[in-house]
């Protein structure tokens, strides 16, 4: 393929185009920003439960936190490093990105915090719930905070003072911390000192305050608390001033993978130095004085454009917890309960179900519970003889963890792909990891220089005198925890050429073999992108003006250049292409001759959309696949992924129905326009409301009304809630 098209306009003539020019993207880390941004509207909306709109600020501020650590951090890098190439699509160099990054997080921070002192504080106190400060507290209260101060949180407090003997201490990561000056006299001489207090993460972040009639429910935040009581930190001194303050640094890990010798030691070491990375990040409060800030970025080595000013408490990510609090039911979404899948009906036994048909199962609206019930089962069941299973993040409770060293304990024969480079879970999964091998499984890290983040668990069964395969596939981690929060699709099946599939794939992955040729399933990193590119060079071919071709794409990012430029082609050659994208875009839709037949939308709502779909028209023979892989560069090049085919007819349908749906969403979706610029899609007059997520809740629901009440779909336990 080229890197160039030949488009003509109406009386004009033909004109190259050039897919390297870097109009025609939008930086990733921009787009990025952008999505979190659609994540702090969901805050911001009065549509949205109160609870629930301290969820969306919490999210925000945990999407930034990772943000500056992992993306900010690596461009910090490459700056350090000399590196002044501009990015291949963009074209922004390390620097540009970064000042414009600032710029945009600056922004987002601002509105952050105009919601939570604008809107929510006081849509919360309507709902007699309010954060106080000490100063404003009863004599009641005031009793019963100085009690709770020194039996609780006093005996935890270390002051740190800062001076020629005593530099500046390295403090933690994300923790929240107190800057103190306070004057000194001695032989009639006054002298300014520093001190820091980290506030104890070990403590609750909020305490509720003894009921008054004023308010149903006051809480008092721990930090304004030691602020309130310092100086019995500093006997013999004056407190000058007290504020808040909270770094941010880099968590960038790098492995040499290929030097190390234990990779499980190795990340337990870089690890260790995640803590104490360079920081990225200074918050602090608006009322804090130049002097304190001015030895903050001294001693913190970090620029003016690295501090965030914030009217309002620092990390607010608290309010996640803080969104539990028991009661208010009225404040959050009303509960959906997850229901029976529609393709179990009326079967007894989940393998006699497998072999029946191949089964389709939409999360969170449809129960996880199949999944881990495979498992289960597949551990006790005498006739299976092994189970092998990819693990990329599992839950701090996993089922499916505690079954899979059951079937070992059980003599079966047990093999685990655990990911430890998974982002952020790398110490979960360490400890996942040496539970099962304890258990007797054979564990595998995957392979060197690759995360593996394909999801597929291989269950082999004697059955008469042959051995048969059964196999689950799918787009979500097999994790019980996120599938009440995240939407994914999986499928079942024990068609043989999925399973010699599922067998190739685990076989390259634990020994030396070579990367097969699959029968039906494509894998990154070595043929999973020539195979999109095939299908979308295959609908170029067979689009024609009367019957143009058809492209649907739902995933979490697109990124890749080679697969955009292949997407641009196509736009150009009439091909109509609907793209649901959640986070990072770096297409730009809507560009005469470019991208003018490209439409993209993003939905952001209750649940996080995970799953990745791709539709082809192909002439009207349709071609579906389900994938774990988004289109990013890393997806192609450095992760072991799987796109699978859906093939049975009526599950075709089903999948091609959740696009369809997904597509009519006019209240919770967004269009990117040619700008990078995101608008809310409204419902016209007299035009029906589609909330895409409630309509698929909705059709569960319909489908479990069906559902006769056999041995097998009593165990599901259809009741179960989805929390969010």
């Amino acid at each position: 393929m080229t890197d160039t098209i030949i488009t003509q306009e109406t009386d004009m003539p033909k004109e190259e185009v050039d897919l390297d020019c870097t109009d025609y993207y939008i930086n990733r880390e921009l787009s990025w920003l952008a999505f979190n941004h659609r994540v702090l509207e969901e805050a911001e909306d009065e549509a949205t439960p109160a609870l629930e709109r301290l969820k969306f600020l919490a999210i925000t501020s945990s999407n930034l936190d990772e943000f500056f650590m992992v993306r900010v951090g690596s461009m910090k890098d490459q700056e350090k490093h000399g590196i002044t190439t501009p990015e291949n699509k963009a074209g922004m160099t390390p620097r540009q990105q970064l000042e414009a990054m600032s710029r945009e997080a600056h922004k987002m921070v601002a509105k952050q915090y105009r919601i939570w002192n604008e809107a929510l504080l006081p849509n919360l106190e309507i709902k007699g719930i309010s954060f106080v400060k000490p100063d404003d507290l009863n004599e009641e209260q005031d009793a019963f905070l100085r009690t709770y101060f020194y039996d609780r949180i006093y005996p935890v407090l270390t002051p740190m003072a800062v001076d020629a003997s005593r530099p500046f201490p390295m403090l933690l990561n994300k923790s929240v911390n107190l800057a103190v000056t306070l004057e000194s006299e001695s032989d009639g001489k006054s002298k300014i000192l520093f001190a820091v207090v980290q506030v104890p993460s070990v403590l609750p972040r909020y305490i509720e305050l003894p009921i008054t009639t004023t308010a149903e429910k006051q809480f008092v935040l721990l930090e304004d608390v030691i602020c309130h009581y310092i100086d019995f930190l500093f006997k013999g001194n004056r407190i000058c001033a007290v504020k808040p303050f909270r770094i941010t640094r880099n968590a960038d890990m790098t492995l040499d993978e290929e030097g190390a010798e234990d990779l499980l030691k190795e990340i337990q070491k870089e690890l260790k130095k995640r803590r104490w990375g360079a920081a990225v990040r200074l918050e602090v409060t608006e009322e804090m004085d130049e002097y304190m800030k001015g030895i903050l970025q001294e001693s913190l080595e970090i620029e003016p454009s690295d501090i965030y000013e914030v009217k309002g408490p620092l990390d607010l990510t608290f309010l996640m917890k803080f969104s539990q609090l028991p009661g208010y039911s009225d404040l959050r979404y009303p509960h959906l309960a997850s229901q029976p899948p529609a393709d179990f009906i009326g079967e007894n036994n989940i393998f006699e179900a497998i072999a029946h048909k191949d089964i389709l199962v939409h999360h969170p609206y449809e129960s996880f519970d199949p999944v881990i019930h495979f498992v289960k089962q597949a551990a006790e069941d005498p006739n299976v003889l092994a189970i092998k299973q990819t693990l990329y993040r599992v839950s701090g409770d996993s089922p499916i963890v505690a079954a899979l060293a059951k079937a070992a304990e059980n003599g079966k024969q047990v093999t685990v792909l655990v990911e430890l480079k998974a982002r952020f879970d790398e110490e979960n999964n360490i400890v996942w990891a040496k539970k099962l091998e304890k258990a007797g499984c054979h564990v595998i890290y995957g392979l060197v220089g690759l995360k593996t983040h394909c999801k597929i668990t291989l269950v082999v069964r004697q059955e008469g005198q042959s051995l048969k395969r059964y196999v689950h596939l799918g787009t979500g981690n097999y994790n019980d925890s996120t599938a009440r929060l995240y939407t994914d699709l999986g499928m079942f099946t024990c068609k043989e050429p999925f399973g010699i599939d599922a067998s190739y794939i685990f076989n390259h992955l634990s020994g030396y073999s070579k990367p097969p040729k699959f029968k039906k399933i494509e894998a990154a990193p070595h043929g999973l992108r020539n195979k999109i590119l095939q299908l979308i060079d295959n609908e170029i071919a067979m689009s024609t003006p009367d019957q143009p071709g058809r492209i649907i794409l739902k995933m979490n990012s697109l990124t890749d250049k080679k697969l955009i430029k292949a997407l641009f082609k196509a736009s150009a050659a009439g091909v109509k292409i609907d793209m649901i994208i959640r986070g990072i875009c770096c297409l730009r839709p809507g560009i005469p001759g470019v991208s003018e037949n490209i439409r993209v939308i993003s939905i952001v709502d209750r649940f996080l959309e995970h799953s990745r779909i791709f539709y082809f028209q192909n002439g009207g023979d349709d071609n579906v696949y389900l994938a774990s892989a988004d289109w990013m560069t890393r997806n192609m090049e450095r992760r072991v992924e799987i796109m699978f085919p859906i093939e049975v007819v009526s599950l075709k349908e089903r999948v091609k129905k959740i696009l369809d749906v997904l597509l009519q969403d006019n209240v919770k979706a967004r269009v990117l326009d040619s700008s990078g610029v995101y608008t809310r899609v409204e419902a016209q007059p007299g035009e029906k409301r589609i909330h895409s997520q409630l309509a698929f809740h909705a059709a569960a629901v319909k489908n479990a009304k069906k559902i006769r009440q056999t041995p097998y779909m009593k165990q599901l336990k259809p009741k179960t809630h989805i929390d969010v």
